[in-house]
């Protein structure tokens, strides 16, 4: 099969999912208008090279609904040559659209795509779309279904994990965002978002807090028990019956942020990049998904991981850093755990718990930092990774050339 190359990748911030965020008047075309743009200027890229652009959105409806990726290769002034395709897996999403374009790559049926994300979410809640999950009740009961917050209670119930530790991750998050961000570390990935005048809406990542404690996350009520003693906890604990009751230990504090933003990352074989005047930065070695148990659906990272290793022909230990998303902070914590993984190797200029959880765009982010993080270190191997709704898991292997 033919290598697919990692040439380059950008994103916006990530502005507060609220009305009162920084990003809340740009529509998500207009997030994805400015990457593509930006991405053509910073390569002089002919754009008709470019085969398709693969994006991830979680919610595609309303704005963000229609093929989004289409409408934005036009809107963006690209080549009408350029196709455009969208598409969900949750969480997973903009890894999938990565995983999807890499595949493509591989095959010899492409030679340049970008991939990537958008989520609106102060514009598109989460959920707007509905679903059988929670709009058919024979569905929600038949598949043991229960919000996430509840699926990440109950894996620190079944781990022994206290709210003490969930909390002091979670802080760590924040104290290592803000030190990246101080560093200048995603200045290179980061294109701030104009508005239709020039003038800058956001520039860097709005909800990273740098003063955040413990003592500051201890104040936060859990954000779970109420819906769990209206049901959801009970059907939780008819699948674990080893567990007498769970103990609600995520808040807003400990759990992704809600938040605007979107992400582009471009792949290629390297004849295409010699084209078009790119260089390589990484080679994308291995992937994979998996499905896992869909009521605590959260457990997904550690054997999509083992799966792409297997793939690889590597361990855990060949891996030089890790991007786990922080969907809520048990995730990275039992990935670590099951995968025998230090920590310190994870996460380590932050995650979505100070930065922010873009669904559709999250994944293409993560494995963008973790490509600008193995050059800072002149480290070779990485791997993302991030759990899925309904109990699935995604990763992806990444190596420097």
């Amino acid at each position: 099969m033919t290598d697919a190359f990692i040439f380059d990748h950008l994103r916006t911030p990530r502005g507060k999912g609220k009305k009162d965020g920084s990003l809340h008047q740009a529509t998500p075309v207009w997030l994805l208008r400015t990457l593509l743009q930006a991405l053509q200027r910073r390569h002089d890229l002919d754009t008709a090279l470019v085969d398709d652009v693969v994006l991830g959105c979680v919610t595609p409806i309303g704005e963000q609904g229609a093929d989004i990726a289409r409408t934005a290769v036009l809107d963006a002034g690209w080549s009408e040559t350029t196709a455009g395709v969208t598409l969900s897996r949750f969480c997973a999403s903009g890894l999938e659209a990565v995983n999807l374009a890499a595949a493509k790559v591989m095959s010899g049926l492409e030679d340049m795509v970008v991939a990537g994300g958008v989520e609106s979410m102060s514009r598109w809640p989460m959920g707007s779309d509905g679903g059988a999950w929670v709009m058919d009740p024979r569905v929600n009961q038949a598949l043991g279904f229960i919000p996430q917050g509840i699926s990440a209670d109950l894996i620190a119930t079944l781990e022994g994990w206290t709210r003490d530790d969930v909390d002091a991750f979670a802080v760590r998050s924040h104290r290592l965002a803000a030190a990246a961000r101080a560093d200048g570390r995603f200045k290179n990935a980061i294109v701030p978002v104009t508005d239709i005048a020039g003038l800058t809406m956001l520039a860097e990542d709005e909800t990273i807090r740098a003063n955040a404690t413990l003592e500051a996350l201890a104040r936060l009520e859990p954000s779970f028990a109420m819906i769990g003693q209206m049901g959801f906890d009970a059907t939780a604990l008819r699948k674990y019956t080893t567990v007498e009751r769970i103990r609600h230990v995520h808040h807003a504090g400990n759990s992704s942020g809600i938040v605007d933003g979107a992400a582009l990352m471009l792949l290629g074989s390297k004849e295409a990049g010699a084209k078009a005047g790119l260089k390589p930065r990484a080679r994308v070695r291995s992937m994979a998904v998996t499905g896992s148990e869909p009521t605590i659906m959260l457990t997904g990272p550690a054997p999509a991981c083992q799966k792409a290793l297997k793939k690889a022909g590597m361990r855990a230990q060949d891996i030089h850093l890790w991007e786990v998303n922080e969907a809520f902070a048990v995730v990275p914590m039992k990935a670590a755990r099951v995968l025998d993984i230090d920590p310190e190797r994870i996460n380590v200029n932050g995650g979505s718990i100070a930065m922010g959880h873009p669904l559709g765009a999250t994944g293409c982010i993560i494995l963008g930092t973790l490509l600008d993080e193995l050059e800072r270190r002149s480290l070779s191997t990485g791997c993302a990774t991030l759990c899925v709704g309904g109990g699935m898991g995604i990763a992806t292997i990444i190596e420097r050339v």
